[in-house]
């Protein structure tokens, strides 16, 4: 264990089992993405190549724009928002901001912690660290296997650039902090791991759902706002071959205010348990 961010490494070695796990389990989901889309091409998995499709789909193909399921970056994009990718993501920033603050408090380990030298803000900072790692990883993993495949692949790489493969890898890393900065903020408030995973599925989970209703019911369109998945648009970042500064804005701003906020919970709540 390194000597150096005990709290750190600590977090993220016990953890590690499902941390690879996860990263393993992205890889092979987003190389079968691959083969997919290199097997069938997408005008043959939906008919027309996407021509009066409603306007719903945009939601699994990860776009707000133009950009249709029935083709290949529609196709790689609606790997980047899959639920099995919204899973993983989930499972990792959900373990682990519980794990920041709420989870010692709940189990009373705070307390042995807190009168040893270590502060508030080392306590959150390394711990947020490691959170951080372990969604780099995970969108790391689905990147390089996205950017390998496309690479390999002729009739892809026509369409797809591999700029827009790491311009979606960047919106992911986006979208993660988005969840990590809110679960931490819950995290440094609450008592309760179930405080912490249920607000992470609420933001992701009910977020991909808010941001479908919206798209298929007019009436709602208003609620996409309020939806990630607004602004995390890997099918548009696929196919354009660059950042969505805009969106990408969007995104980390919520996680940077949720950090700030955590910081601030953190520094003012009882630590009793």
């Amino acid at each position: 264990m390194n000597s150096r961010w005990p709290l750190l490494w600590l977090a993220l070695h016990r953890r590690r089992r499902m941390l690879v796990a996860l990263v393993i389990g992205m890889a092979v989901f987003e190389a079968l993405i691959v083969v997919v889309a290199n097997t069938i091409p997408p005008g043959q998995l939906f008919s027309g190549r996407g021509k009066g499709t409603p306007s719903a789909f945009r939601a699994f193909s990860g776009s707000t724009g133009d950009v249709s399921i029935a083709s290949y970056p529609g196709l790689l994009g609606a790997g980047l928002v899959h639920p099995f990718w919204i899973a993983m993501q989930l499972t990792a920033i959900g373990a682990l901001a519980a794990a920041a603050v709420a989870a010692d408090v709940e189990s009373g380990t705070i307390e042995l912690l807190i009168v040893r030298p270590v502060s508030r803000n080392r306590l959150l900072a390394e711990r947020t660290v490691a959170l951080g790692l372990a969604a780099l990883a995970l969108n790391a993993a689905a990147t390089l296997t996205v950017a390998t495949g496309v690479a390999l692949s002729p009739d892809i790489h026509r369409d797809v650039p591999l700029s827009g493969v790491f311009a979606a890898g960047v919106m992911g890393c986006g979208f993660a902090l988005c969840l990590m900065g809110p679960a931490l903020a819950v995290s440094a408030w609450g008592r309760r791991r179930a405080q912490v995973i249920g607000a992470t599925i609420a933001i992701g989970a009910v977020g991909f759902a808010v941001n479908f209703i919206a798209l298929a019911w007019p009436k709602a369109a208003p609620l996409r706002f309020i939806s990630p998945f607004h602004y995390y648009t890997p099918g548009d970042a696929l196919a354009q071959g660059h950042v969505l500064w805009p969106q990408l804005g969007v995104l980390v701003g919520v996680g940077v205010l949720g950090l700030v906020a955590a910081h601030a919970l953190l520094m003012r709540r009882d630590l009793s348990p």
